[in-house]
């Protein structure tokens, strides 16, 4: 079998993304697993990089924040969305690109509306009943140190795979999945830098992947 190429985008400046990435591609690269990584590097908000390795992507992992892409570009990434193909979004991928703001809702299935305050831990848990997911194996419950993103109205076509709750008595789904136009997706509203530091996280995001590509 062909290594699955994944490639991601790093774009998301508040939350340190290519820091980030790269601490994830590392993880990957311990476990030895299948999977040949790229990675695209935005500058600032204004930067326009190719995206036409897209082309030849089998699971694309999102981390943007509100770029301004726009022409070409723009379209190759609506493109691999409409085509069905595999995506895991981090956080801030729910606003990747201010002139796509609807990839939230329309491909990810998801409804952001701004997040609670900082301070507060979340502490992430499985749904009850969807424990058997494949991307939950080996996943465990666990705290997470960013705020708290509100998605209280999303399609219903999503699979809710974990929750989070804080000592303030807020209550949101963090992690689900759903198919689009027969291609898997995969997004999570955790992502805080600390979050990096988790190991349960980085095999959430692992186990994410596989699945996506249709290796788990």
């Amino acid at each position: 079998m062909p290594k699955l190429k994944v490639c991601m985008i790093s774009g998301s400046f508040e939350y340190d993304s290519e820091e980030s990435l790269s601490i994830f591609k590392d993880h990957l690269k311990k476990y030895q697993l299948d999977i040949e990584t790229t990675m695209i590097i935005y500058e600032s908000e204004g930067d326009q990089q190719s995206l036409q390795v897209l082309k030849s992507t089998d699971v694309m992992v999102i981390f943007t924040r509100r770029l301004n892409t726009e022409g070409e570009e723009l379209e190759r990434f609506k493109s691999y969305c409409n085509l069905g193909k595999p995506i895991v979004g981090i956080r801030t991928a729910s606003h990747a690109y201010q002139n796509y703001l609807e990839f939230d809702r329309d491909v990810l299935g998801g409804s952001y509306a701004g997040h609670f305050g900082h301070g507060p831990i979340a502490h992430v848990q499985i749904k009850k009943g969807n424990a058997d997911h494949p991307i939950l194996e080996g996943i465990p419950d666990f705290d997470s140190y960013g705020s708290l993103y509100k998605n209280q109205n999303n399609v219903k076509d999503t699979t809710i795979l974990m929750t989070a709750s804080t000592s303030e008595g807020n209550h949101e789904p963090v992690a689900w999945t759903r198919i689009h136009n027969g291609g898997r997706i995969f997004y999570t509203s955790l992502g805080h830098q600390q979050d990096f530091s988790i190991d349960h996280f980085l095999a959430l995001l692992t186990n994410a992947i596989l699945w996506a590509g249709g290796r788990k």
